[in-house]
Protein backbone atom coordinates (compact mmCIF):
# COMPACT_ATOMS: atom_id res chain seq x y z
CA UNK A 1 0.00 0.00 0.00
CA UNK A 2 1.22 3.65 -1.23
CA UNK A 3 1.29 5.83 1.67
CA UNK A 4 -0.22 9.45 0.70
CA UNK A 5 2.31 12.31 1.02
CA UNK A 6 2.30 14.56 3.90
CA UNK A 7 -0.92 17.04 4.30
CA UNK A 8 0.67 19.22 6.79
CA UNK A 9 4.10 18.79 5.54
CA UNK A 10 5.55 21.99 7.54
CA UNK A 11 3.51 21.15 10.85
CA UNK A 12 5.48 18.95 13.58
CA UNK A 13 3.97 17.59 16.63
CA UNK A 14 2.68 20.14 18.95
CA UNK A 15 4.32 20.75 21.74
CA UNK A 16 3.62 22.90 25.43
CA UNK A 17 5.82 26.08 25.30
CA UNK A 18 4.66 27.74 27.88
CA UNK A 19 2.40 30.83 28.40
CA UNK A 20 5.03 33.07 27.08
CA UNK A 21 5.73 31.16 23.88
CA UNK A 22 4.72 33.65 20.46
CA UNK A 23 4.32 30.27 18.49
CA UNK A 24 1.02 29.63 16.97
CA UNK A 25 1.21 26.13 16.88
CA UNK A 26 2.09 25.30 20.41
CA UNK A 27 0.16 24.86 23.67
CA UNK A 28 0.72 27.55 26.06
CA UNK A 29 -1.88 26.38 28.89
CA UNK A 30 -2.06 22.72 28.34
CA UNK A 31 1.31 20.94 29.45
CA UNK A 32 0.33 16.94 29.14
CA UNK A 33 2.99 16.24 31.85
CA UNK A 34 2.03 18.73 34.77
CA UNK A 35 0.81 16.99 37.77
CA UNK A 36 -2.37 18.51 39.35
CA UNK A 37 -4.12 16.90 42.14
CA UNK A 38 -1.67 13.91 41.96
CA UNK A 39 -2.62 13.14 38.26
CA UNK A 40 -1.21 14.22 35.22
CA UNK A 41 -3.20 16.41 32.54
CA UNK A 42 -2.96 14.17 29.96
CA UNK A 43 -5.06 11.59 32.62
CA UNK A 44 -7.26 14.77 33.13
CA UNK A 45 -8.18 16.37 30.17
CA UNK A 46 -8.64 13.25 27.51
CA UNK A 47 -8.75 15.13 24.26
CA UNK A 48 -10.68 13.09 21.18
CA UNK A 49 -10.60 14.75 17.73
CA UNK A 50 -14.13 14.80 16.11
CA UNK A 51 -13.76 13.21 12.49
CA UNK A 52 -17.51 15.11 12.01
CA UNK A 53 -16.34 18.90 12.82
CA UNK A 54 -12.60 18.53 11.75
CA UNK A 55 -12.80 16.72 8.74
CA UNK A 56 -16.37 16.57 7.17
CA UNK A 57 -17.79 20.06 7.88
CA UNK A 58 -18.24 21.92 5.09
CA UNK A 59 -18.87 25.79 6.93
CA UNK A 60 -21.99 25.72 5.34
CA UNK A 61 -25.21 27.72 7.37
CA UNK A 62 -28.65 28.25 6.71
CA UNK A 63 -27.51 31.11 4.27
CA UNK A 64 -24.70 30.41 1.96
CA UNK A 65 -22.59 27.68 0.24
CA UNK A 66 -19.53 25.97 1.80
CA UNK A 67 -17.22 28.06 3.05
CA UNK A 68 -14.30 25.59 3.63
CA UNK A 69 -11.81 24.14 1.60
CA UNK A 70 -9.70 21.50 2.32
CA UNK A 71 -6.71 20.71 -0.08
CA UNK A 72 -6.33 17.04 0.71
CA UNK A 73 -10.30 16.39 0.08
CA UNK A 74 -11.02 16.46 -3.34
CA UNK A 75 -14.87 17.16 -2.76
CA UNK A 76 -15.77 13.60 -4.04
CA UNK A 77 -18.16 11.01 -2.11
CA UNK A 78 -15.74 7.90 -3.41
CA UNK A 79 -14.29 5.70 -1.11
CA UNK A 80 -10.58 6.66 -2.42
CA UNK A 81 -11.11 9.89 -1.60
CA UNK A 82 -12.64 8.60 1.96
CA UNK A 83 -9.29 6.34 2.51
CA UNK A 84 -7.09 9.65 1.81
CA UNK A 85 -8.65 11.83 4.35
CA UNK A 86 -8.69 9.09 7.26
CA UNK A 87 -4.68 8.76 6.58
CA UNK A 88 -4.78 12.93 6.78
CA UNK A 89 -6.82 13.06 9.87
CA UNK A 90 -4.57 10.33 11.69
CA UNK A 91 -1.34 12.72 10.87
CA UNK A 92 -3.26 15.83 11.97
CA UNK A 93 -4.49 13.98 15.25
CA UNK A 94 -1.15 12.75 15.90
CA UNK A 95 0.68 15.86 15.39
CA UNK A 96 -2.10 17.49 17.96
CA UNK A 97 -0.98 14.45 20.93
CA UNK A 98 -4.67 13.56 20.98
CA UNK A 99 -5.36 10.33 21.95
CA UNK A 100 -8.66 9.78 20.99
CA UNK A 101 -10.94 10.18 17.79
CA UNK A 102 -14.77 10.09 17.37
CA UNK A 103 -16.90 10.04 14.33
CA UNK A 104 -20.01 8.67 12.55
CA UNK A 105 -20.34 5.62 10.28
CA UNK A 106 -21.60 8.21 6.95
CA UNK A 107 -18.72 11.24 8.62
CA UNK A 108 -15.73 8.32 7.19
CA UNK A 109 -17.67 6.36 4.30
CA UNK A 110 -19.89 7.29 1.23
CA UNK A 111 -23.25 5.68 1.56
CA UNK A 112 -23.68 3.38 -1.33
CA UNK A 113 -26.97 2.78 -3.40
CA UNK A 114 -27.13 0.17 -1.65
CA UNK A 115 -26.78 -1.63 1.88
CA UNK A 116 -24.60 -4.08 0.69
CA UNK A 117 -22.52 -0.90 -0.89
CA UNK A 118 -22.90 0.72 1.81
CA UNK A 119 -21.48 -2.08 4.10
CA UNK A 120 -18.57 -2.55 1.51
CA UNK A 121 -17.90 1.08 1.56
CA UNK A 122 -17.54 0.90 5.17
CA UNK A 123 -15.55 -2.17 5.23
CA UNK A 124 -13.29 -0.48 2.84
CA UNK A 125 -12.62 2.66 4.84
CA UNK A 126 -12.75 0.76 8.40
CA UNK A 127 -9.63 -1.46 7.24
CA UNK A 128 -7.74 1.91 7.31
CA UNK A 129 -8.57 3.18 10.40
CA UNK A 130 -7.73 -0.04 11.82
CA UNK A 131 -4.54 0.32 10.16
CA UNK A 132 -3.62 3.91 11.03
CA UNK A 133 -5.29 3.38 15.00
CA UNK A 134 -2.35 0.25 14.80
CA UNK A 135 0.26 2.26 13.50
CA UNK A 136 -0.10 5.46 15.53
CA UNK A 137 -1.67 4.57 19.20
CA UNK A 138 -4.38 6.41 18.35
CA UNK A 139 -7.90 4.92 19.99
CA UNK A 140 -11.27 5.28 18.68
CA UNK A 141 -13.56 6.69 21.40
CA UNK A 142 -16.96 6.28 19.86
CA UNK A 143 -18.17 5.17 16.32
CA UNK A 144 -22.00 5.23 16.45
CA UNK A 145 -24.47 5.16 13.08
CA UNK A 146 -25.26 8.58 12.12
CA UNK A 147 -28.96 8.72 12.15
CA UNK A 148 -29.79 12.29 12.27
CA UNK A 149 -28.70 13.47 8.51
CA UNK A 150 -30.65 11.00 5.92
CA UNK A 151 -34.58 12.17 5.56
CA UNK A 152 -35.48 8.41 6.41
CA UNK A 153 -34.87 9.11 10.05
CA UNK A 154 -37.55 12.13 10.27
CA UNK A 155 -39.39 10.69 12.84
CA UNK A 156 -36.83 9.91 15.00
CA UNK A 157 -33.87 6.73 14.11
CA UNK A 158 -33.99 3.06 15.23
CA UNK A 159 -37.60 4.32 16.82
CA UNK A 160 -38.79 5.74 13.48
CA UNK A 161 -41.97 3.98 11.98
CA UNK A 162 -40.73 4.18 8.55
CA UNK A 163 -38.63 1.45 7.31
CA UNK A 164 -38.13 3.25 4.13
CA UNK A 165 -36.67 6.22 2.77
CA UNK A 166 -39.40 9.20 2.06
CA UNK A 167 -40.36 9.08 -1.03
CA UNK A 168 -39.22 11.99 -3.73
CA UNK A 169 -41.55 14.79 -3.86
CA UNK A 170 -43.55 15.67 -6.73
CA UNK A 171 -41.77 16.93 -9.71
CA UNK A 172 -42.82 21.34 -9.83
Amino acid sequence: MLQAMAAFPDVTRIEYEGPKSKNPLAFRWYDPDEVIEGKTMRDHLRFSVAYWHTFRANGTDPFGAATLQRPCDDGSESVDNARNRVRVAFELIEKLGAPFYCFHDRDVAPEGTSLAETNRNLDAVVDVMKEEQQRSGVQLLWGPAKLFSNPRYLHGAATAPMRRPLPSPPPR
